[in-house]
């Protein structure tokens, strides 16, 4: 690997072909739940794959377990009280969006296990998303007490519709990679076993395919992502502020305390 990918360090790079970087989550935690360290690294890892001339195509796992689980809540419970930590994670969370949209390389997600707020918003936004049919996949937002602000609202609506998107968005329902596929969530699913070379197929594919053209292809695809920007500004915006109010700490209380959260009928909205 090329020096500029040395500072990661809960992400693991390797070269399934001479040009497609695959980036493994590597988090320290149970299910590959994101520190707040792995947050950033995977909200800022795009922008070097995209200056990177040696790379044609990158693909996104979570390795041989789950994806990854979502972020750390004990961190984020740190994060409704300190407002330099939440308008981090908040930057971090937009950084993330705009930089896999912005990205002009063809990024490939091959996902298993769990994948849950960050962890999910990461596949959704790959420009193929290839997952196990048993994957497990969930939202999560309106669970802990916060308006649904990664990366839901500007993209869920295009993939699947309206309704499908307003129910698991709603509900927080978990579905599976094969129920995701059925409802036009994702690229395609398929047996746990063909996962990972299936991705390194199709990354292959696209690295050996003429690059301008697939750049500017995806560019202007995206540019239904970017008119809908205004959308998940808002949607992100109010997210960091639901963290900060009583609802996002009863939330994460109630999870980190295993327990049933309990949420006032009332609202100043």
């Amino acid at each position: 690997m090329t020096d500029r990918y040395a500072k990661y360090e809960q992400l693991k790079f390797d070269r399934p072909h001479p040009r497609v970087l695959r980036i493994t989550i590597n988090s320290p935690l149970k299910l590959n739940a994101m520190t707040a360290r792995l947050h950033w690294e995977v909200s800022q890892v795009w922008k070097d794959v995209d200056e990177d001339p040696t790379v044609s195509a990158a693909i996104i796992t979570g390795g041989a377990n789950s994806f990854s689980a979502g972020g750390d809540l004990t961190h984020e419970r740190k994060v409704c009280d300190d407002y330099e930590m939440r308008m981090q994670a908040m930057r971090e969370s937009r950084d993330l969006v705009y930089n896999m949209i912005n990205c002009s390389k063809p990024i490939v997600s091959s996902a298993r296990g769990w994948a849950v707020g960050a962890g999910i918003a990461a596949v959704m936004l790959a420009d193929v998303s290839i997952v196990a049919k048993d994957a497990n996949f969930s939202d999560g937002h309106s669970k802990i007490g916060v308006a649904a602000g990664d990366h839901a609202t500007i993209l869920w609506p295009l993939l699947c519709g309206m309704a499908k998107a307003k129910y698991y968005l709603l509900t927080a329902d978990n579905f599976t990679g094969e129920e995701a596929e059925r409802i036009g969530l994702v690229s395609m699913a398929v047996d746990d076993a063909e996962l990972d070379d299936k991705a390194v197929q199709v990354a292959s594919k696209l690295a050996e395919q003429a690059p301008s053209a697939l750049r500017w292809t995806k560019h202007t695809l995206n540019h239904w992502l970017r008119q809908a920007a205004p959308i998940f500004d808002a949607s992100l915006a109010l997210e960091f502020i639901g963290f900060a109010g009583p609802e996002g700490k009863e939330g994460i209380d109630a999870f980190l305390q295993k327990r049933k959260a309990s949420f006032s009928p009332d609202s100043p909205f």
